[in-house]
């Protein structure tokens, strides 16, 4: 009976997740929209993504400190369930002020973009605190050594929100036309749209507050202090803030006689920095703590540091792909050629690919949740080749209400999915094993994107979200391993990373200004190398631990 009341409770939870996937992919057709709206550069339009995932760092850093300083875990002593609630209460609000400040905008009229993206970043402070609580809940409703399963088929249902929303929103935005006629485009959609997002986030806290099947649950672990941990992380809230706040500044007026060049590279070496910082200051942290762990907390971890870092990256390659492949797919910045030799697609023509994308991640949830149900061996593995291809048909499914996939198309990327099967079946369900294999299917995927042109070096970019697909809950897993009493305090510092969404695009974006889009996913390749690193040298600290 325990286990179908925990069952329930886990149904329940993961429809939030549903939301987080729908945002998080609709960013990826949003970045165009307001690229060509505000009349704005590839950086700033990546601004988008720095708003929404540099709040989920935001967020977590507050209650972090909040909770350092009344010496009491704050979510903890909420519960998870009153959490997700506070955190959709702060998004209505986010999804509300988005009315007022876009209201009589006009194309062109770059200052609105700011305001939008306070909106997204009050949005994503909700989903943070929803994130920071949902996590943990999932894991703790069952054996610890199913955790990653559970997170999996939350997952599975995050995906479908990432696979649906880049054509719903592209529809908001641009109706049913096969083309963008820009003369006839309002921001009365967006206005409606958030109008509608901010209904559905009240109903959905509504839905959770009178669940009864949902327990408020709570971490009974006592909360661990980390004033250097605290230290370390305001000191790169300071580093990030000085960098992007000087980059702000070199858009306005006062720099409009300065060197394109030269501002160019100055706001490129900023955007590295804030990126050097994170690995830089995480890995400092971790080295001290192993010399006197006093005041560090979790971070005396390896598994967590390294961990923190991966989460960082996995994100923001994930992010960064598609969030970029709008402009790939329309021109490349300075040659104003389509990068790839494909006829030159507009921002709504784009958006079934980047739902593509967004539906590989599906496919790879949705067959990783598996483990997470109580079946045979031999029905394991049957669904294993099964259950990526019924991902699929919902992907075409949803593709074929607006831009349907040809047949071509659907061709190639079943053969893409074959790859991915195999992946599955040679990591047998080891966290590491399947990082190290996708880690290095992501790499040779990127390179052929890159070297390669059409179809082949599209959906080779397109394989990117089969490849990310598993990876949160296999580094989420392997990081929180053998952390005891820190377990929640490095949970907490994990969802911080999701910041990687926040820095790796920008930084892509930037060099995408510079240098060619193409260029710019080199990005993707060293994301995916530092990947397939961290699974192999996690597989070592784990060992060293005995935790394997």
């Amino acid at each position: 009976m325990k286990n179908q009341n925990n069952n329930s409770a886990l149904y329940t939870l993961i429809t939030v997740f549903f939301f987080w996937g729908f945002f998080g992919a609709s960013n990826g057709v949003f970045i165009p929209f307001c690229k060509t709206y505000f009349k704005i550069d590839q950086f700033q339009a990546q601004l988008v993504e720095f708003a929404f995932y540099g709040a989920y760092f935001i967020g977590a850093l507050i209650l972090f400190i909040w909770s350092s300083y009344s010496k009491k875990d704050i979510l903890n002593n909420w519960g998870y369930k009153k959490g997700i609630i506070y955190g959709l209460i702060i998004s209505i609000f986010g999804a509300l002020i988005m009315y007022p400040s876009v209201n009589g905008a006009e194309q062109g009229d770059t200052q609105v973009f700011y305001y939008v993206l306070l909106a997204l970043f009050i949005i994503g402070l909700g989903f943070s605190l929803q994130q920071t609580a949902a996590n943990p809940f999932a894991v703790s409703l069952g054996d610890p050594s199913t955790g990653s399963n559970r997170l999996n088929l939350a997952g599975g249902v995050n995906s479908f929100g990432t696979a649906i929303g880049p054509i719903l929103i592209a529809f908001v935005l641009f109706g049913s036309a096969s083309e963008v006629d820009w003369d006839i485009i309002e921001l009365s959609s967006v206005q409606g749209l958030y109008i509608a997002v901010a209904v559905a986030f009240l109903l959905v806290a509504i839905f959770f507050y009178v669940s009864k099947n949902l327990p408020d649950a709570k971490n009974n672990e006592p909360f661990e202090s980390a004033s250097k941990a605290k230290n370390m992380l305001i000191t790169m809230t300071v580093v990030m803030t000085l960098c992007f706040g000087w980059i702000f500044y070199t858009y306005t007026p006062s720099f409009e006689n300065e060197p394109i060049k030269s501002l160019e590279m100055s706001r490129l070496i900023l955007t590295s920095i804030c990126l050097v910082s994170v690995f830089a200051l995480i890995l400092l942290a971790n080295s001290s703590a192993r010399k006197n762990s006093e005041d560090w907390g979790a971070l005396k971890y390896p598994q967590l540091a390294w961990g923190m870092l991966a989460i960082f990256t996995y994100v923001g390659v994930e992010v960064t792909i598609q969030s970029n492949l709008g402009e790939l797919l329309k021109a490349d910045i300075g040659e104003g050629l389509n990068a790839l030799g494909l006829p030159i697609l507009d921002e709504a023509q784009s958006a079934k690919y980047i739902a593509l994308y967004w539906g590989g991640l599906m496919i790879g949830r949705w067959t990783g949740s598996i483990g997470a149900f109580d079946i045979s061996k031999s029905l394991k593995q049957i669904l294993l080749f099964i259950t990526p291809f019924i991902a699929f048909g919902v992907v075409i499914g949803v593709n074929a209400l607006s831009n349907p996939l040809t047949a071509s198309e659907i061709g190639i990327f079943s053969l893409l999915i074959v790859i991915q099967i195999i992946g599955f079946y040679l990591a047998k369900d080891n966290a590491i094993k399947i990082m190290t294999i996708f880690s290095a299917l992501g790499v040779i995927a990127m390179l052929i994107g890159i070297f390669g042109s059409g179809e082949i070096a599209l959906f080779a970019f397109l394989t990117g979200g089969l490849f990310c697909s598993i990876m949160w809950p296999c580094i989420f897993s392997l990081s929180i391993t053998g952390l005891g009493k820190y377990t929640s305090q490095g949970s907490s510092f994990l969802v911080m990373m999701i910041l990687g969404g926040a820095i790796i695009p920008p930084l892509q974006g930037k060099l995408a200004d510079i240098f060619g889009m193409i260029s710019s996913y080199w990005v993707a390749v060293l994301c995916f190398v530092f990947l397939l690193i961290y699974s192999i040298t996690t597989k070592k600290i784990l060992s060293s631990q005995k935790l394997i």
